[in-house]
Parts: structure tokens; sequence; C-alpha cells
């Protein structure tokens, strides 16, 4: 029996999503266990694609046993909470990037911890992040491409990370349509100026996760002729344009919500400013017969007009016509 088929009856632990050896012209040879991996390496036509979540101590310490990796990549692949880099150890690569999933109308945020090698990749998942079990199946589709190595691998990891960035945006729009009811209502919602609210931070926090992975894709793009060969660099330059085009998408949509919430705000400045104009001007027609009817209260013997029997028709008439005056000015400032 050969190690291949040896290694693919051993059990795998629940931190490791997948561990695959592939030979060198693409083709798939099948799953292997973290142990074997040293061994499998040492055939000069193979190498590995191994996918982790949030792997402990032990697990990493493996890895670095099997891989040679450096001390300082394997620390920080452990500790998480890393910025968006490139950083190059020897003949591999440590990459760090920001992942992004939409839960519950909230981005949820993860990292994701890359080693590249000559004859490895290793993908380390923290929080939220999809499975690249996908991205795994379609390389795999496309063994000409695979043929090429593990930067193959890295190049299908990185375009779905990206991919899966869009939908978020998407989103977001569809909810910024859905919300415009509620924005142009007559009455004021506190609820929709949170939710645009929390919108516009989201947004913000996603866009300093993506826009450094601009400058991540373009050394990929222009460096590391050793891992990365020419034949591949026009498809990371394809990432790189998704990535450009996430930003743009998430820069014109921070700026569609603050012009929303503006908008909502103004709006409500606006209905306010309504109610009062309708306000003052009631008040202003009721200012007009309180003042002649209190000139009749003062408890004085001799008022104007106080004897003769036409004067209170009289000052009713005045009032009324000094009302309807007061009603017809405002009435045409469109004030009522």
């Amino acid at each position: 029996m050969t190690i291949i088929e040896e290694t693919a009856n051993k059990p795998q632990t629940s931190m490791v999503v997948n561990c695959v050896a592939y030979r060198t012209d693409g083709m798939r040879l099948c799953d292997i266990h973290i142990d074997d991996i040293s061994e499998i390496l040492k055939d000069p036509d193979a190498f590995v694609w191994v996918g982790l979540h949030e792997p402990d101590e032990p697990l990493l310490l493996k890895l670095q046993e099997e891989f040679d990796l450096h001390d300082l990549a394997i620390e920080d692949a452990q500790q998480a909470h890393q910025r968006t880099k490139v950083e190059t150890y020897g003949d591999s690569l440590f990459i760090v990037v920001q992942t992004a999933q939409l839960i519950s109308g909230h981005i949820a945020f993860g990292e994701t911890h890359i080693f590249l090698g000559k004859r490895y990749l290793i993908t380390v998942r923290h929080g939220a992040s999809l499975s690249y079990t996908p991205a795994r199946h379609i390389c795999e589709k496309t063994p000409e491409l695979l043929a090429h190595g593990p930067s193959y691998g890295l190049y299908g990891v990185l375009d779905y990370i990206v991919d899966n960035l869009l939908p978020i945006v998407r989103e977001f729009r569809e909810e910024l349509q859905t919300l415009e009811n509620d924005i142009f209502a007559d009455t004021f919602n506190r609820n929709t100026v949170r939710r645009l609210y929390d919108m516009q931070r989201d947004l913000m926090t996603l866009r300093l996760a993506v826009a450094p992975m601009q400058d991540v894709i373009n050394q990929l793009v222009r460096l590391h002729p050793e891992l990365i060969p020419d034949e591949l660099r026009v498809y990371f330059r394809d990432v790189y344009d998704h990535v450009f085009r996430v930003n743009e998408s998430i820069g014109a949509m921070r700026e569609m919500l603050t012009a929303a919430i503006n908008v909502n705000l103004s709006l409500v400045t606006f209905g306010q400013n309504e109610v009062m104009k309708k306000l003052a001007g009631w008040a202003a027609m009721l200012a007009a017969p309180t003042l002649i009817t209190s000139w009749y209260g003062m408890n004085f013997t001799h008022m104007p007009e106080l004897e003769k029997p036409w004067a209170y028709p009289t000052v009713m008439v005045i009032v009324a016509c000094v009302v309807s005056t007061i009603y017809i000015a405002l009435k045409r400032a469109k004030w009522l």
C-alpha cells in the first residue's frame, strides 16, 4: 500500500477543512493527513494545499514543522487581528487579507492568513468567512492552470474572497431602495436614520478592509517571480480589477447613504418648519380677536360705543374682517 492510500484512511481534525495532495500536472491525488505531509513532499512531482479554520497552537506548530514556516508568521496566524499585508520569509510568502459576511443585515468581519511556497498553499480562516472549498473545486476543474503550482490556488482563494464582497454592497443598495419610502415619508422614523447610519458605519469598516487589498494584489502582480509565474499574473490583475471595482462601489454606496441621511434630516426639518408656520398662522388669527375683546374686558364705566345697540355686532364684524384678512394673507403665503 502506497503512502497516498494510507493517508487517505487516517482521520482529520475538525480544524482541518481540507488537506489535499496534487501532482505538478494539476491533477488531484487524494486527501492526506497532516502528519504525512512531509512524506508527500518528498515526491518532487507533488504539492499540498491545506485549508484550516481557527486552528489551535499545536496544529500550527505541526504545520510549521511540516513546511518549515517562519516563527513570526506562525505567531501572526495564531493571534489573528492582523492588518492586511504581504510579507516575505525566505522563499515563501505570508499574506493577510480581511474577509466579510453579511449576517442578519450587518457585516461580520474575519481574516484569512495564507502561506504560499513553491510546494504548498495553506489558508487559515479566522472569524466570519466562507469555506474555500468551492474555490478549490474551481481550480481543480482547470488542471492545466493548477499545473503552475500553488500560486494558482492562491489566485482562486483571493478571487473567491473578492467576489463575495460585491453581493454585500449589492444587498445594501437594495435595502437602501426599500428605505426610500421611509426616507420620504411625512412622519419622522428614528429607526430609518439609525439603519442608514449603521449601514454607513459598516461600509466604512468594509472599505478600511478592502482598500489595503489593492496594494497586496498589486505586489503579487508585479513582484515575487520565484513564486508567481508570468503566465498567472494576468489572473492576479483580474483580481486587482475586481478589488478596485468593489472599492469604488463601496465609495459610491457611502456617498448615497450620506445623501440619504441628509435628505431624511432635511425633510424632517422642513416638516417641522411647516408645522411651526401653521401654528404661528393660527396664533396670529387668534391674536386679533383676543386683542380687541380684551379691551372690553376692562372694568371702566365709559367704553367706546358701549351704550349703542349696534356696537356689539359692529365689533363682531370688525373681528371677522381682521381674522379673514389675516387668513387670506397667510393662505397666499402658503403658511396655511
